[in-house]
């Protein structure tokens, strides 16, 4: 396999002609942001640390510009594409670009927040340049939806990915950083400029990193934990004990649950961090 950029990979004046072939326009709808530097997408997959025994998910491969880097270096990849031009195009691009691998690449036409089922072989990572408006989302339920997951590269706009790696304690931790933390540890691998972006986007991206762990140890459900997350959050600036109350069915009982997991009722949701959260949802009274 050849990893020359210039002959493998798109560039900005080819992903430029493949979108007037295709009578294509970035849409805001999609959120879409083609990637136009190679440098970038080999940059992605060198920090998603894939290699042929993996099988990767990409969500919103647009044109194929990371695909085709995924290529070079996983055994597989499903991509992820709501977009039927660009679903139909993708296996094309590959054909062209990277015949050898054309094989190895599955394209699923479906809005990445509908999936609940991938054809085989099931996904060891998922890698993508993820469209701003469903990141969290799409990280959140690929993490729930397929266990065999276990690591997770995503450039996202760089508001975000630093909310995603937040810890407890910091003005940005908040709903997706505990609920993140519940799967994984997660770091911000890098940051990104805007100017690798066909059309280039209002904002500068990151790079989340995402490393999956067993999650806390609790009787109580998963959906039982983050609806106390959420709960928390909703009223983030209220102690926990007010912003439990509705939760837990009176400020008395989110009192009773807070003491009972050893936490303060008096401090905020942005001090807990997810263990804390699963202790606190298991004390929550029938």
């Amino acid at each position: 396999m050849t990893n020359d950029a210039d002959t493998g990979l798109l560039t900005a004046p080819r992903v430029r002609e493949l979108a007037a072939r295709l009578d294509i326009r970035p849409t805001k709808q999609w959120g879409q942001n083609f990637v136009i530097d190679p440098n970038t997408v080999r940059k992605i997959v060198r920090l998603a640390q894939v290699g042929p025994g993996d099988s990767v998910v990409e969500v919103g491969p647009g044109l194929g510009s990371l695909t085709l880097a995924l290529l070079y270096a996983a055994g597989h990849v499903t991509a992820v594409e709501v977009d039927p031009r660009l679903a139909a195009q993708l296996p094309q691009t590959v054909a062209e670009l990277a015949p050898e691998a054309a094989a190895r690449l599955a394209v699923l036409q479906q809005d990445a927040l509908t999936v609940t089922a991938l054809p085989d072989p099931q996904p060891t990572a998922l890698v993508a340049n993820l469209p701003y408006n469903v990141s969290v989302p799409v990280v959140l339920s690929f993490l729930e939806r397929f266990p065999s997951i276990e690591r997770v590269l995503v450039m996202v706009q760089l508001e975000v990915a630093e909310r995603l790696a937040a810890k407890p304690g910091s003005k940005v931790y908040g709903v997706p950083s505990a609920k993140a933390a519940w799967f994984a540890d997660v770091r911000l691998a890098d940051r990104v400029g805007r100017n690798v972006f066909w059309p280039a986007p209002n904002v500068d991206s990151g790079l989340v990193e995402l490393v999956r762990h067993a999650p806390p140890v609790t009787t109580a459900s998963h959906a039982e934990v983050f609806a106390c997350v959420d709960a928390a959050f909703a009223a983030r600036r209220k102690t926990l004990r007010a912003a439990l109350a509705g939760w837990a069915g009176s400020p008395a009982a989110a009192e009773q649950a807070l003491r009972a997991a050893g936490v303060d009722p008096a401090l905020r949701g942005e001090r807990l961090t997810i263990a804390q959260f699963a202790a606190v949802a298991e004390h929550r009274a029938d």
